[in-house]
């Protein structure tokens, strides 16, 4: 991302793709860093094969989640991070210790089958591309984890697809294919933050639906969680915290300290 910024700041758009990579973390980070130099930041990344295709069986692409970020007035700004899949994969993993089930259109067992039971979609099955099934427009979900890849995996000349190993083993390197893109927008047309300021702020000042007590933008939800974990801390599932403590036992290393 900072020959991405380099470039943009050159030329007006920095495009770059990477290959031997692995688990990049959080996919706003990069997008973000475009938008501390007044850029707008894009970036996407391939991962192990976990979602399935529309009227499949079998798990072919990753999450693969898009991000893209912009400026705009007095340190606001609109922060897109997401997967292409229905949900990330951790929040199934987080069903599966509460020993809970999971929405209808989350994933698939082994037949291809809607499935609520977050083993058999973690176990013998798959995660639905976002949108859930065809019926819910899962195709489109599934159309953006095919582009990603090609941004990714097939332009960066990295492994993709089913040919990724599997999130779990470690039997050679994972070479996830990685795209990052950093624009400048005053290439353009001046005056972009302002208007992309009076576009949150219109969609932020729509009248909320009944029952609900406002309207936000990409990136307000994650903003608000950071205030509250600030305040309140993190909170774990009492059956997480168990398992992280088992897993320190193996490890012989210092447990999570809780309060």
């Amino acid at each position: 991302m900072e020959l991405a910024i380099k470039k943009a700041k050159e030329a007006g758009i920095g495009w770059v793709v990477a290959k031997g990579s692995n688990h990049y973390s959080i996919a706003g980070y990069y997008s973000l860093m475009a938008v501390e130099n007044g850029l707008i930041g894009m970036s996407f990344t391939n991962t192990s094969p976990l979602v399935v295709p529309t009227r499949a069986r079998k798990c072919v692409l990753g999450t693969n989640p898009i991000t893209c970020a912009a400026p705009a007035k007095d340190g606001d700004s609109f922060v897109l991070d997401m997967a292409t899949s229905a949900v990330a994969l951790g929040k199934i993993e987080i069903q599966n210790r509460k020993e809970l089930p999971v929405p209808h259109g989350w994933g698939v067992d082994s037949k291809g089958k809607v499935a609520t039971d977050p083993k058999a979609i973690l176990d013998e099955g798959g995660q639905l591309p976002l949108g859930g099934t065809e019926e819910t427009s899962g195709y489109k979900g599934y159309g953006l984890g095919m582009m990603v890849e090609m941004f990714c995996g097939i332009m960066g000349n990295a492994e993709f697809g089913p040919n990724i190993r599997k999130w779990r083993d470690a039997d050679r390197i994972a070479n996830l294919g990685q795209c990052f893109v950093a624009i400048d927008p005053e290439s353009f047309a001046p005056g972009f933050t302002d208007r992309m300021q009076s576009l949150i702020d219109i969609c932020r000042g729509q009248q909320p639906a009944e029952g609900e007590s406002e309207v936000l933008v990409a990136g307000d939800p994650e903003r608000k969680h950071m205030k509250k974990v600030d305040h309140e801390g993190l909170k774990y599932h009492r059956n997480l915290i168990d398992a992280l403590e088992k897993l320190a036992e193996e490890l012989k290393v210092d447990k999570m300290k809780i309060k």
